[in-house]
């Protein structure tokens, strides 16, 4: 394929480019994820979609390319699977996605945790979960019987879908991150027994997903990450929303005001007292934040469909 016409139509700038429809978006996103694409077109590509931003229409089209390509996992009949993507870790305060994952998992709730990790100056989200005793599955297969005998599983993206791997591998190469980070967490490896929570950092991209989501169908919960993960800040609970299908979502509106810190939720983003706190919220030692209350309820209503 030659890949000039997409750049000329994509590289103009934030004002003259133009998007691409979504099965040009489809067959080039595809191209992408296979490794087709030359290095230097490769980063005209993604740089120029950085400059752009994505439409609906390539959104659309790029996650047509990933259904087609991603691994499939299976689940025994009950709940939907709850999807946590997880590819930032924890910063300053705990990363308290883990304690969600759980959460669900003790009420029946099965919980796929899938990502990356190369941050240098974050602490890893899959160093935390292995001393939680969730150590990342060989591949979808073991996945898959984790999910059946122990409700919860975590795999890297490289296991689940190897050519988006590989485009998120060049944030540190060229400084910014690309459209396979968006899509990253849209991934959906068993479609139709799902419920996808979508993290997002940058208020624009709430507008973003939600078009996205209202367009793509199944069940999904949409808000603003804490540091990038998928769990509701325990300062302050965000606006969630809630996706059962095509059309508008269900709102459930964050809290106003400010984010003071929570002396029940000590600045712990190290693995050994991030995972001492998880453990003493699960076993009712110290109080679970009321956000995160709202928004496993809210997750386990969706799993089985209310």
């Amino acid at each position: 394929m030659t890949y000039a016409p997409f750049i000329k139509e994509i590289g103009r700038g934030a004002k003259g480019a133009k998007p691409l429809t979504v099965d040009q978006a489809a067959s080039l996103f595809g191209d992408m994820l296979d490794g087709r694409v030359p290095d230097l077109e490769l980063g005209a590509i993604i740089l120029s979609l950085r400059i752009k931003s994505e439409s609906l229409d390539e959104l659309v089209g790029f996650k047509r390319a990933m259904d087609a390509r991603n691994a499939t996992l299976t689940l025994p009949d009950g709940p939907r699977c709850v999807l946590l993507p997880s590819y930032n870790g924890a910063r300053r305060q705990p990363n308290l996605m883990p304690l969600v994952a759980l959460l669900l998992a003790r009420e029946g709730v099965p919980v796929l945790i899938q990502g990356r990790h190369d941050f240098d100056s974050r602490v890893s989200p899959f160093d935390l979960l292995a001393a939680l005793d969730v150590p990342l599955r060989a591949d979808a297969a073991a996945a898959s019987a984790a999910l059946g005998s122990h409700k919860i599983a975590a795999l890297s993206l490289e296991a689940l879908l190897p050519g988006l791997d590989r485009l998120l591998a060049l944030r540190p190469r060229l400084g910014v991150r690309n459209s396979g980070h968006t899509l990253a967490k849209l991934l959906d490896p068993m479609p139709g027994r799902s419920v996808r929570v979508v993290a997002v950092t940058h208020p624009e991209y709430l507008v973003r997903m939600d078009e996205f989501l209202q367009v793509d169908g199944g069940c999904a919960m949409l808000m603003r990450g804490t540091e990038g993960e998928g769990y509701a800040n325990p300062r302050r609970r965000p606006t969630m929303a809630l996706y059962k299908g095509t059309g508008a979502a269900e709102t459930m509106e964050g809290e106003g005001g400010g984010a003071p810190p929570n002396p029940q939720v000590p600045d712990l983003p190290d693995v050994a007292g991030n995972a001492q706190l998880i453990r003493a919220m699960l076993d009712g030692t110290t109080p679970v934040p009321a956000p995160i209350r709202t928004q496993v309820d809210a997750l386990i209503r969706l799993a089985h469909g209310d």
